[in-house]
């Protein structure tokens, strides 16, 4: 049997069990959506402090101090945002849990959150996806500056995906797939590669 599902940009379908790895999962309907957003920044904090731990310091090496707390900085950002974007567009009549999750591979750190969105959602998401694929970062990321300036309701800009890919110089991708019981649901799991 073939498998139902669509890979976009850099997506690494198999990544290893042996490593490294943190997975959480999230109840999307245990609390309301304000408490959780609030939950989001205390969650990628503990992501990024967990990961450290295996990046010891050395007091006699201040670039490795300073490398670590750039590493941490920008876990603590990228899973923030991958944690945000997966609450606010998560469909909650699949009634199935958010996953977030971070693997440490040799030199790169992966994290990827997994939810569930309409396929309407799905195809406005389709446009922001192909944006991040195909354009240069640094004019997408100028370009959605200036949108963002003119209008008032930036709730879905993809800016913090743009800034993700512009200011880390991550990798993007994603696997789409239909839920098995609600095919009129798509499981997203967005995919971020840092290299440390």
């Amino acid at each position: 049997m073939m498998d139902n599902y669509q890979i976009y940009g850099e997506f690494q379908e198999a990544l290893p069990n042996g490593d490294q790895f943190l997975v959480i999962s999230f109840s999307p309907s245990s609390i309301p959506l304000q408490q959780r957003w609030r939950n989001n920044g205390l969650s990628a904090d503990f992501v990024a402090d967990y990961l450290t731990a295996f990046f010891p310091a050395s007091e006699g090496d201040p670039n490795i101090l300073e490398r670590r707390n750039e590493l941490r900085s920008a876990v603590s950002y990228i899973a923030n945002e991958l944690l945000e974007n997966a609450m606010k567009f998560h469909n909650e009549a699949a009634k199935v849990s958010i996953q977030f999750g971070i693997y440490l591979l040799n030199d790169t750190v992966v994290l990827f959150s997994k939810n569930c969105i309409s396929s309407a959602t799905f195809e406005k998401f389709q446009k922001v996806i192909q944006e991040l694929t195909t354009t240069d970062p640094e004019e997408l990321y100028i370009s959605h500056l200036e949108k963002l300036a003119e209008q008032e309701d930036s709730t879905s800009s993809g800016l913090g995906l743009i800034t993700i890919v512009h200011d880390y110089l991550a990798k993007l991708g994603w696997k789409i797939e239909p839920l098995a019981e609600r095919p009129e649901l798509n499981v997203v799991t967005t995919m971020v590669q840092l290299e440390v």
